[in-house]
This record gives C-alpha cells, structure tokens and sequence, in this order.
C-alpha cells in the first residue's frame, strides 16, 4: 500500500479517534498477551498442550 493511504487513515483517525472503551479494551487484550506470554517464558510450556509427533510409519 502507498503512503498516501495510510496518510489518509491518520487524519481521519486523528479527526475521529477511539472511544475510551476502545482504547481500554486494546490495551486490556495486550496486557492479557504479555502476561501469557510471561507466563510460558517462566514456567515453560505445559506438558498437556503439546501435541504428541505421529511416527512415519505407524
């Protein structure tokens, strides 16, 4: 995409922005996303969603 267009989706998001119920709603599913995140990078990943590899030959 060109510049322009994203110049476009600037200024009518600058003349229009997000409700405060938006903006905390984005910022909530961020928040959830660093906090799983931070959950897997301390304890590891749980043994019960690895999914077990299939042989080649069965």
């Amino acid at each position: 995409m060109n510049i322009i267009h994203w110049l476009v989706r600037a200024k009518r998001w600058a003349q229009n922005p997000p409700s405060e119920g938006r903006v905390k709603l984005v910022l909530g599913v961020i928040a959830v996303c660093i906090a799983i995140a931070a959950w897997e990078w301390a304890f590891g990943w749980p043994e019960w969603l690895t999914v077990n590899r299939l042989s080649a030959k069965p």
